[in-house]
């Protein structure tokens, strides 16, 4: 099934790059296949090795004044680690790739017809590429403490734990305290309740985090997001990846 890319997004670190980028290329990870084959077989014998991910995408230039502009937050080719996720649509529940990685490159090309873009790729450091889903519809602004709408993540409970990413991108006020909660009915006769682990550091300004529970956590069907804190407007965006077999990192 081929499907278009209208309507996509990406965020890198708390910052929405989506009207700057012209396309987005190998998107990918997973362990690296490792040739265990001994002398006594006769095909090729596998086993997984060490954990990758990348992302690729080309940027138009754009040199600001927004402090969101590509050119603005590509152009600075931080040295430390960056947040990028990659929305497969932006509504509740969509696909999203996720990774913590070291920006690769900031190649520009100069068209004929004088177009200007930039190449740039993301290769993971400690984690892989994590795909996950949307527990908020792209970006979303709470004006006070706020209980999302839910996601059923289709058969529960899982025993393997979850991980999750936070981008903020724009905060009025002194904090926002984002957390997860969950719950195996929906709210119907379960009620909802925080994930153990699931919480992340109070954010007080632009930026991104990853969390990840105890590796042998249950985790409920459905899942929510949840914000408290001293705020007037905070828009953000969550990504969850519950994991429905065992991940080590």
């Amino acid at each position: 099934m081929k499907q278009a890319g209208l309507g996509d997004a990406l965020f890198i670190s708390g910052y929405d790059l989506s009207g700057d980028i012209q396309s987005v290329g190998n998107v990918g990870g997973g362990p690296s296949p490792l040739d265990f084959t001994a002398i006594t077989k006769s095909a090729y014998e596998r086993k997984g090795g060490r954990l990758d991910g990348r992302l690729q995408v080309t940027s138009f230039f754009n040199p600001g004044p927004e402090a969101d502009a590509a050119h603005t937050v590509l152009g600075a080719l931080p040295r430390t680690d960056v947040t990028a996720t990659y929305c497969r649509g932006t509504g509740l529940g969509a696909p999203s790739a996720n990774l913590v990685a070291k920006q690769i490159g900031y190649d520009g090309t100069r068209g004929d017809d004088g177009s200007l873009t930039f190449a740039v790729e993301a290769q993971s450091n400690t984690y892989t590429l994590e795909w996950g889903r949307l527990l908020t519809a792209g970006k979303r602004t709470d004006t006070t403490g706020t209980s999302g709408a839910s996601v059923d993540f289709g058969t529960g409970p899982t025993s393997f734990g979850l991980q999750a990413y936070l981008h903020v991108f724009a905060l009025t006020g002194t904090s926002v305290t984002v957390k997860l909660q969950e719950s195996s009915d929906n709210g119907v006769g379960d009620t909802w309740a925080d994930v153990t682990g699931g919480g992340f550091t109070a954010a007080t300004g632009v930026g991104a985090q990853r969390i990840q529970t105890a590796r042998n956590a249950t985790i409920e069907r459905y899942l929510r997001v949840t914000t408290t804190g001293t705020f007037t407007s905070a828009v953000f965006a969550v990504s969850v990846i519950r994991n429905d077999v065992e991940v080590t990192y």
